[in-house]
């Protein structure tokens, strides 16, 4: 299968629009450089660089004005030429990263970029991103050339080509191959004439992208960056440590709450009363100049009962005593011996316990009914996302390898106890009825396991440290992942069930993770972001065409330890990470509840009257008059703000240093500007009109009439860029005043949507448990997300006016030209005279709506769905706060 790409995503537009605004006011024909550039021993070669003629203080207005728009704090000042862009995992950071060099080059014309990763995994997804989006880059922007290569320390001569090409030209470097002074990127090299091959990236000032900065704040690591003599660095996480100069905030309450990423819930797995055994669990190890210790957890007695608690122990502890005297550790349980080397521990029964291990305790049985959770989870959403053409995909993230596959002395696969347990409880579930009609496959397909591998290709366990994530071994098992993404997400391949080393997690970026499990022999020690970082992106069917139903996207987290812990552990990381709350938003999967429509509903007369009257589907066409888009288009640019030429601020400060510390003193300033400088004007109306589709005729007019052309002479770019956002602001607000809708033939919504959409929510504050179902399509609960809803819904069912009253599902959408519109309700009133409602429920604060409150969408949606319904006899639509307001 092919991935697809979507280019209208507006969250990505407007993280890439927070970059490319920046530069507003850079003339596109003076950002690109031609340079000589000398190499030892040899001739001068030509080189392209970028070019910046933007001012600091213009740099910082325009950073001051994304942030503003952004409703980010506002800096008072350039914190050098670093600028941060916080999107959370899973949102395609790296697609609005890679889609950034495209906008970057088609609105400035720069030409030269860097990507610099922190580990080979990322590295590896950047590769393939950039291979598998190339052809969507090339649709969109008019097949420009483009080149990209990975830095290889055994081909610096590649670097040659990077500096003289007169394309993009992207090169993608691990912070690693440069960070060091014995880097061959750092030494005088033969195959380039004695130069340095860092200094055919320095020579272009590229502008350099940092992905996930915060692996890279090491004081070598910063000078490394800052020694590629960029135009500007852009960095790109969603757990920054610094937010130089921060231009957009997509953090993980954001993405959350607008279905960015999929619904997180947890299935936790823990131990209850198991306090039978004497329970030893190594936890550390560690050694001093004067002593060696443990860290072990036992059960004790405590006064509300046994229970476990961790304790740090030395040689000739007393197990015994330790518990406070619990009879199971009376014989036996003395600390022998503590190797700090080995990380190991010795008791004075004979047992060897190494970190990691434990004794007396159900941590294979707790493990095994992870395995089978997983199983049953995957099987229920495989059964109902198959048919919808979505595979369903689970991960195990392991410790050892020898648990899922060991060899034995003749170099044979021999299954390790996970194998086993998965091929025994999945044939288990697999052989029952309800899942019988996925048994397609041989159960031993069914999984498989991306370990690195040594010299025999055997698997082996990976490290859980930098240098051995970065290691050849890991890189070909990252390659291998990479290389089998599409693979994996093609339903007739029979590999669902993926066991993988907890270390090489990075690597895992597949949207179609549904279940992710970490088998540990302790608790997981995974950064919780890190563990369900894996399963956040939005899920794709066999066309590569990513699904926004929320009913569908939902990763499920099987966890050796409780909810609680699991949700408190991930609010204090996003805490400290992003300086949010995500109270609430972590659900317990046992709160799921399935939505279930009243058995006979569709048979119901009054359900059937209102359906009856809404249940056409419509197109639109839109009528405004050119000649009154002209007049206000052009009264729109002639009211735009003052364009300034570009200009160089100079600004002299003096140094004081006293006790309290080091300050400075505002000497004077200097401003140079450009305002006399002869910019090349480009194709005015060739640019607008890509912009706009207006015809060129149209555009010449509306400039004509402003009485602003004069000002393309003073900043082409910016008054482009300005005049565009005034043509369309007044092109949708005409269209959509304009509007006529019209029903299309004999189409309708049919009424079979409502069987297939197999609905589950977590209920929440907002839920309306029905009383009174014979009002409603609704046998239990109606699915709502906001306070004027439930409350809406509750007058619906208490009125004796309201006859009948229903939630219109998500698939009754109304086309506009700014996207589909879903309306709130439908309903049956009776009073006086019986009339049939559409109603749009709003809380603006005020008694009435005050649609002056909506967001400019929202107005325009709510204009379109008046057009709509004006089509439909005994009809009305209604923007209501409560029940109330229907008839007045």
């Amino acid at each position: 299968m092919k991935l697809t790409f979507e280019s209208n995503l507006q969250y990505q537009q407007d993280a890439i629009k927070s970059i490319t605004d920046l530069f507003e006011g850079q003339p596109l024909e003076d950002s690109i450089l031609e340079f000589d550039l000398k190499e030892k021993q040899r001739s001068f070669i030509q080189g392209i660089s970028n070019n910046l003629i933007l001012s600091e203080e213009q740099i910082l207005a325009n950073l001051q004005s994304i942030q503003t728009n952004n409703e980010i704090k506002v800096s008072d000042k350039l914190d050098g030429m670093h600028f941060s862009v916080e999107m959370e995992t899973g949102t395609g950071k790296t697609y609005v990263y890679l889609r950034s060099i495209y906008e970057l080059n088609k609105l400035y014309g720069f030409k030269k970029f860097v990507i610099v990763v922190p580990s080979v995994a990322i590295r590896e997804g950047v590769l393939k991103n950039l291979e598998i989006t190339h052809e969507h880059f090339q649709t969109l922007y008019d097949n420009v050339p483009v080149n990209f290569q990975v830095y290889d320390s055994s081909k610096p001569s590649t670097l040659r080509g990077f500096t003289t090409n007169n394309n993009i030209e992207v090169l993608v470097i691990n912070i690693d191959s440069f960070a060091k002074d014995e880097n061959v990127i750092n030494k005088p090299n033969d195959k380039l004439n004695g130069q340095k091959p860092l200094e055919f990236i320095q020579a272009t000032f590229p502008i350099v992208i940092v992905d996930e900065p915060q692996n890279m704040e090491t004081e070598k690591r910063r000078t490394a960056i800052e020694n590629l003599k960029a135009l500007c660095t852009l960095r790109y996480s969603a757990t920054h440590k610094n937010q130089y100069n921060l231009t957009y905030n997509l953090n993980p309450v954001k993405a959350y709450d607008l279905g960015l990423v999929k619904q997180i819930e947890v299935d936790s797995i823990i131990e209850e009363n198991a306090y039978n055994d004497a329970f030893i669990s190594v936890e550390s190890i560690t050694a001093t100049k004067t002593k060696v210790t443990a860290k072990v957890a036992i059960n004790s007695n405590e006064n509300n009962g046994v229970r476990k608690k961790t304790i740090t122990v030395k040689v000739g502890d007393d197990l015994y005593k330790l518990s406070n005297e619990r009879e199971i550790y009376v014989d036996g349980y003395i600390i022998e011996e503590i190797d700090a080397v080995n990380q190991c521990i010795s008791i004075s029964n004979g047992n060897l316990l190494y970190k990691g291990d434990s004794q007396g305790d159900l941590t294979d049985e707790v493990m095994k009914f992870q395995i089978r959770k997983t199983i049953e989870e995957h099987l229920k959403k495989e059964k109902r996302l198959n048919k919808l053409g979505i595979k369903v995909l689970s991960l195990f993230f392991i410790d050892k390898v020898a648990n899922y596959r060991s060899y034995d002395s003749a170099g044979n696969h021999v299954k390790g106890k996970f194998a086993e347990w998965f091929e025994e409880i999945y044939q288990e579930y697999i052989s029952k009825p309800a899942f019988k009609e996925l048994d397609k496959f041989p159960f031993d397909k069914t999984h498989n396991g991306y370990f690195s591998k040594d010299k025999k290709g055997n698997w082996k366990d990976t490290l859980d440290n930098e240098k051995s994530q970065n290691s050849e071994d890991a890189n070909e098992t990252y390659r291998w992942i990479m290389k089998e993404k599409e693979i994996l997400l093609d339903i007739n391949n029979p590999l669902r069930f993926i066991f993988s080393h907890s270390a090489l997690r990075e690597g895992w970026d597949n949207p179609n993770v549904f279940q992710i499990c970490t088998l540990n022999e302790t608790k997981s020690e995974i950064k919780k972001r890190q563990e369900i970082g894996r399963g956040l992106r939005l899920a794709v069917d066999q066309t590569g065409k990513r699904t926004y139903d929320q009913n569908i996207n939902r990763l499920t987290i099987i966890a050796n330890e409780s909810y609680d812990d699991f949700a408190k552990a991930l609010q204090k990381e996003i805490e400290e990470d992003c300086g949010v709350a995500f109270t609430g938003r972590i659900k317990n999967k046992q709160t799921r509840t399935a939505i279930k429509y009243r058995k006979g509903f569709e048979a119901d007369p009054k359900f059937l009257e209102i359906w009856g009257k809404l249940k056409k589907r419509t197109t639109y066409r839109v009528d405004y008059k050119t000649d009154d888009l002209i007049t206000l288009t052009a009264k729109a640019i002639r009211d735009l703000p003052e364009i300034k030429s570009p200009s160089i601020r100079s600004t002299k400060i003096g140094i004081t240093m006293t006790d309290e510390g080091i300050g400075t003193n505002y000497v004077g300033e200097k401003v140079e500007s450009y305002g006399g400088y002869a910019w090349k004007i480009p194709d005015v109306l060739g640019y607008i009109q890509s912009k706009t589709e207006l015809t060129r005729s149209t555009i010449e007019e509306i400039l004509s009439k402003s009485g602003r052309i004069v000002d393309i002479t003073i900043n082409p770019q910016l008054f482009l860029d300005l005049a565009i956002q005034a043509i369309k602001r007044t092109l949708y607000d005409l269209m959509i005043d304009g509007i006529k809708y019209q029903k299309i033939g004999g189409k309708e919504y049919e009424m079979a949507l409502f069987e297939a959409q197999d609905l589950e929510v977590y209920l929440n504050d907002f839920s309306f448990k029905v009383s009174d179902s014979s009002k409603t399509i609704y046998e239990e609960f109606v699915p709502l997300d906001s306070g004027v809803e439930s409350k809406f819904a509750k007058d619906c069912e208490t009125s004796e006016q309201i006859k009948f009253y229903f939630k219109l599902p998500n698939w009754f959408k109304i086309p506009t030209p700014i996207g589909n519109y879903n309306p709130d309700w439908a309903l049956i009133f009776e009073d006086e005279q019986k009339i049939y409602f559409v109603a749009e429920t709003k809380d603006t604060g005020t008694a009435q709506v005050d649609l002056l409150k909506l967001s400019g969408d929202e107005q325009m949606k709510i204009k379109c769905g008046k057009a709509h319904f004006e089509e439909f006899e005994d009809l009305e639509y209604k923007v209501v706060n409560k029940v109330g307001q229907l008839i007045h």
